[in-house]
């Protein structure tokens, strides 16, 4: 029966510290900064207290029950440290179903569109508009 051999204590933390530095830098670059958590935060807020109807996967939701879901993908994707800003918010919590790819819509006074495009449209307004 061959022996395993152990990694010597010195090895093992050369690659446990080299573990930690990734991450490290993995987190540092992919966390939202204070503007892109005001700016999400804020979209959130819009979705929650719209009026518009969100169609995902061929089903039609309320706003508060689409604010939800947009929080739970962005709680997600942060844990993940694959959000770092607004615009990849959009991308990657409210354009489309993770699952099935299809396109997220909103229905706002009868009129149809991507929730996509509807999301950039309020993040333009926000930017625009002094704190």
């Amino acid at each position: 029966m061959a022996k395993t051999r152990m990694p010597s204590t010195r090895l093992a933390a050369r690659l446990l510290g080299l573990a930690m530095g990734t991450a490290c830098a993995a987190t540092a670059h992919a966390d939202l900064d204070a503007t892109g958590q005001r700016e999400v935060q804020a979209l959130l807020a819009f979705v929650g207290s719209s009026h518009c109807t969100f169609i995902r996967n061929g089903k039609a939701y309320d706003a508060e029950a689409a604010r939800n879901h947009l929080q739970y993908k962005l709680d997600y994707l942060v844990q993940r440290h694959k959000v770092n800003s607004a615009e990849e918010f959009i991308e990657r919590a409210g354009t489309d179903s993770s699952f099935s790819g299809k396109p997220y819509r909103v229905n706002c006074d009868g009129t149809e569109r991507l929730s996509a495009d509807w999301l950039r449209e309020e993040l333009q307004r926000l930017r625009a508009t002094p704190p």
